[in-house]
């Protein structure tokens, strides 16, 4: 247990003290957070805090690969990477231009879809995955490879910006990740995927301290995309494809709220919520403040995180 805590608190400990440092060079940079005219109002009193805080959690990254530097980890590492340079190219625009739309969305997506293809080919030929979803220990439902890998690419992409969308309260994304990275990191066999998860942690923890309420940096779609990407291929590698709809079931709620809200504006000119993603809602219409969202999310990431460990336990590893 010690070769994954010991890089954990010393991810914990290098993020800690290396923020206010990135944050002052943020600042001098001038990489500075646009908000959305539509926002609240109490979100346009954020303009101008430092973006692409997400940055800092390359951190874990450095630490996992240098602890285990295994082909496995270098694959783990570049997804990320990956996902999270979709992210920064994003925030720079946004930032640099004081645009909060960045860069279009069908380019967005091009990558991403070009990114994940390219990994699946990897996760496939060199992981050797199986094609299939697993239900119990011994019932799998078999797809054809190349239905698995456009259903599993769609999965994929559509989870990376579901988990991106979570991003939009002070502390959110990171509160309700860490027992994501949890999930994957009690269940998995593998020594990299352990200690990804446990150092993703140690970050995540050190990223808090500035960015909960009243957040001193935002993670950015750098941070958000990279995490979303990782999580998503997590759970491809450890085949709980089953689980995904309860474990990510807040980043899909938050996806969901959005379609929803398009769909039904322009099928009958009226809003489901009072604004998406959905955590916007419980402000407006209920008054909750973002720590009390924040928490309440994060509870409910927490126990249906252990509601899918009981069922790994008991159904897909009795």
């Amino acid at each position: 247990m010690s070769n994954y805590i010991i890089p954990a608190i010393i991810a914990f400990i290098v993020v800690a003290v290396l923020s206010p440092l990135f944050i002052a060079l943020l600042r001098k940079l001038k990489l500075l957070q646009p908000i959305r005219k539509e926002l609240p109002s109490n979100h346009q009193l954020k303009k101008g805090t430092p973006l692409m805080f997400g940055i800092i959690l390359l951190v874990g990254i450095i630490i996992s690969v240098l602890f285990l530097p295994t082909p496995f980890m270098y694959f783990l590492a570049v997804t990320y990477i990956l996902f999270g340079f979709i992210g920064f190219l994003d925030d720079f625009w946004k930032a640099s231009r004081q645009d909060p739309l960045g860069v279009s969305g069908r380019t967005k997506l091009v990558l991403q879809f070009l990114f994940t293809g390219s990994l699946l080919f990897y996760v496939i030929s060199e992981l050797g995955i199986e094609t299939g979803i697993r239900i119990t220990e011994n019932v799998s439902f078999d797809l054809p490879m190349v239905v698995y890998i456009i259903v599993i690419a769609l999965f994929v992409v559509g989870s990376a910006n579901a988990i991106n969308f979570t991003d939009g309260l002070d502390g959110l994304l990171g509160v309700v990740a860490i027992p994501t990275y949890f999930f994957f990191f009690v269940i998995s066999d593998t020594s990299e995927v352990k200690l990804f998860c446990l150092v993703m942690i140690g970050c995540l923890l050190g990223f808090l301290i500035y960015n909960l309420f009243p957040a001193k940096a935002f993670m950015g779609d750098t941070g958000s995309l990279a995490i979303g990407g990782s999580l998503s291929f997590l759970a491809i590698i450890e085949k709980v494809e089953i689980l995904i709809p309860l474990l990510f079931i807040i980043y899909f709620a938050e996806q969901l709220s959005v379609i929803l809200q398009v769909a039904s504006f322009k099928l009958t000119g009226k809003r489901i919520f009072r604004m998406t993603p959905i955590h916007f809602h419980y402000g407006l219409k209920y008054g909750w403040s973002e720590n009390t969202i924040v928490t309440v999310f994060g509870l409910v990431s927490w126990i249906c995180t252990f509601i899918c460990l009981a069922y790994w336990r008991f159904v897909l590893h009795p």
